[in-house]
């Protein structure tokens, strides 16, 4: 039985506008991860300094969630994905 595949097509005007929208990377709070592993992280994947992390891993602590990266949705899938393997809670709004 062949497979349908729906072809969908897009005028450049709403490519791009898609790409203009911003979004926010979202780190929430949970009860597995460590502050060490939320600062590594950090650091390592979104290039934060030590003090940052730091003042991020305290915010998701006491506040239970904080905006970590703002840019475009793909982007910020991308990064989703990597936290997300790294163990860490995050979604995108």
């Amino acid at each position: 039985m062949p497979t349908e595949v729906q072809e969908e097509t897009y005028t450049l005007e709403e490519l791009l506008s898609g790409l203009k929208e911003m979004h926010r990377l979202i780190l929430w709070n949970d009860d597995f991860n460590t502050f060490e592993h939320v600062i590594h992280c950090m650091i390592k994947y979104l290039d934060y300094s030590e003090t940052q992390a730091s003042r991020i891993a305290m915010k998701v602590h006491t506040e239970g969630k904080c905006a970590i990266l703002e840019g475009s949705f793909t982007e910020m899938e991308i990064y989703r994905k990597i936290l997300q393997q790294e163990g860490l809670t995050v979604t995108v709004e």
